[in-house]
């Protein structure tokens, strides 16, 4: 009877070592899996606000887009050609009259 104890003693310890392994394992495995969380929150955060960002950048360049038509629009008009052609070349119409100041 003393060897059946002695058996049935050991299968209990065997039992607690085994259940205690186990507790570990499954202890590590959480801890992993709750880094790993946090991990991919701060990820997921700095992704939503980069999508942000950029979604700004789309919405400025969309209208830069908008501005530089209405620009081109206004080139091809001849109000366009007039300023330049006054501002850069200095060309004016035969009716008009230049004063210039007595600085220059």
């Amino acid at each position: 009877m003393n060897m059946k104890r002695k058996v049935a003693f050991r299968k209990k310890r065997q039992n607690r070592l085994g259940m205690f392994y186990v507790i570990v394992v499954v202890g590590t495995l959480c801890v992993v899996i709750l880094v790993s969380m946090v991990k991919l929150n701060k990820k997921q955060k700095a992704y939503i606000e980069r999508e942000e960002e950029l979604m700004e950048q789309i919405s400025q360049e969309e209208e830069r887009t908008k501005e530089l038509i209405e620009y081109e629009k206004y080139t091809k008009t001849t109000k366009y050609v007039e300023e330049v052609a006054k501002d850069r070349l200095g060309l004016v119409y035969g009716d008009e009259i230049i004063f210039q100041s007595e600085e220059e």
